[in-house]
């Protein structure tokens, strides 16, 4: 996927958690405006009862108009027009607060007309507090009432936030969810842009590496064919090795800027109508001249006609090698190989061989790249753990389906199901 592909999915899914945020940060206002207009209604159906309770008490009248009055988001003056006594107004409140579940503490002062004085009657503690909170500041007098009393709520936003915490809750989890997500975005732009100076870095070493590649075979082979080279047997063996290694080297450099290309979504398959059963042939031929040393043996199980697959040749032969390469690079005692190619409504071929297996807790990352079975402290087995790699992006280039299947001590059995 592209960086500006990648870009446009992280702006995406930025915005739409940001619009989640903001939609849950609307809620959670509202929620809380909704609360405080619950609150102020509880707060004057309790106060007027209080106020009538006084009332009957006194055997007074009460004002028609502007009984009750909210000075403050939290102070409210209550106009009675009698003399309180100030110990029943307490008693008043308390049952009445606990009727409407106004539990929240609350305190209250009597305005004394004689005095022109607040008079501070008492904080009283019904809700959540485990210490009274005391009087921190007179409470005020108002010049356009005459015979009343004030209540304040020193309390009311925590009481509110109390009432509203699953939606604030939800709030910040939704938005430590967006600084997450930002986060990740900039660390998997920052890894990628990493894996892209990687890869360009390989693919600019390999390349370096094919001109002098290429100037040893040329004088490798010269060498080979120079007749003092050839009459010592010595020089013979050591130009040999050369040409060998220098073979194995090219190798591998073309397996890292296949892997290059694969990475690069570059690989562009030659698709044909190919000979599975002579390819099969060909490379069992080769691989026999390797393992006649070991006493090894490849055993072919092929159909009596030949069998053809829309494929590219160079990549499906170079899929059947590396897993023959990894066959009998972990050998056990005698290699022996088999190799199955059955026809049917989908064409499929299974490479069995007699290694030292494969624990299950390895199969998953088989064909990671890099990847490489742990063998202990032994590194007898030579390589950069991209062949299995290679074979994997090529069968789901072509849509091939490879599994693998093992057990310790009696083998691995690899399987390629073609179109």
């Amino acid at each position: 996927m592209s960086n500006s592909s990648i870009r446009k999915l992280l702006i995406l899914g930025a915005l739409l958690v940001s619009g989640i945020i903001i939609i849950q940060a609307y809620w959670s206002v509202r929620n809380w405006q909704l609360k405080d207009i619950e609150f102020n209604q509880q707060v004057h159906i309790a106060l007027r009862k209080v106020a009538n309770k006084l009332s009957d008490y006194n055997q007074s009248k009460l004002p028609k108009q502007n009984l009750i009055q909210r000075r403050s988001s939290n102070l409210y003056a209550v106009n009675v027009n009698d003399a309180i006594d100030a110990n029943i107004l307490e008693d008043f409140l308390i049952r009445e607060f606990e009727s409407q579940s106004l539990n929240t503490d609350f305190e209250y002062a009597v305005y004394d007309c004689t005095n022109d004085d607040m008079v501070y009657g008492n904080y009283c503690d019904i809700g959540e507090r485990n210490t009274p909170e005391t009087k921190k500041e007179t409470l005020p007098k108002f010049k356009d009432l005459e015979y009343y009393f004030v209540v304040r709520f020193p309390s009311k936003t925590g009481f509110l936030l109390r009432s509203i915490w699953q939606s604030i809750f939800f709030s910040i989890i939704t938005f430590f969810t967006l600084c997450f997500f930002i986060y990740s975005s900039f660390i998997i732009l920052k890894q990628k842009r990493l894996s892209e100076m990687q890869k360009d870095f390989i693919n600019n070493m390999t390349h370096e590496f094919k001109t002098p590649i290429s100037s040893m075979k040329i004088a490798a082979d010269f060498l080979a064919t120079s007749a003092h080279v050839k009459s010592d047997e010595r020089l013979s063996k050591y130009v040999e090795i050369i040409r060998n290694q220098n073979i194995r080297l090219d190798k591998q450099v073309e397996k890292v800027l296949d892997i290059v290309r694969i990475e690069k979504d570059a690989l562009k398959l030659e698709l044909e109508n190919v000979n599975l059963t002579e390819i099969i042939k060909e490379i069992a031929e080769s691989f026999r001249i390797k393992i006649i040393d070991f006493e090894g043996k490849i055993e072919l199980f092929l159909p009596d006609e030949d069998v053809f697959i829309q494929a590219d040749r160079l990549h499906l032969s170079n899929v059947l090698y590396n897993i023959l390469d990894n066959a009998i690079k972990y050998y056990k005692n005698v290699p022996l190989l088999k190799i199955t190619l059955v026809k049917g409504v989908k064409t499929s071929i299974l490479i069995e061989d007699n290694g030292i297996g494969i624990l299950e807790d390895h199969l998953d990352n088989l064909f990671d790249k890099f990847y490489r079975v742990p063998t202990g402290n032994v590194h007898n087995v030579k390589g950069f753990g991209l062949g299995l790699f290679y074979v994997m992006k090529i069968c789901d280039a072509h849509k091939w389906k490879i599994q693998v299947s093992s057990k310790i001590n009696e083998g691995t059995t690899f399987t390629i199901k073609f179109n």
